[in-house]
């Protein structure tokens, strides 16, 4: 079984805040595994805005001579 770098991360970090050492929001705590996510998404919205638009705009507006 393997860990991702994001998995030790939170790791990490956890056993930090649950020692005390880190006095960060639980947001920030699990922010390696929502991030990637987040990131994730936005690419994907961005390449379906890509490919909605490409769509949209084939070439039949366009005025030939």
């Amino acid at each position: 079984m393997q860990i991702s770098f994001t998995g030790l991360l939170f790791l990490l970090f956890l056993g930090l805040k649950l020692t005390g050492f880190i006095a960060w929001s639980w947001i920030w705590v699990t922010a390696p595994l929502w991030i990637p996510l987040a990131i994730a998404g936005a690419c994907f919205a961005f390449l379906g805005m890509c490919l909605a638009v490409a769509a949209f705009n084939d070439g039949s507006n366009v005025k030939k001579s």
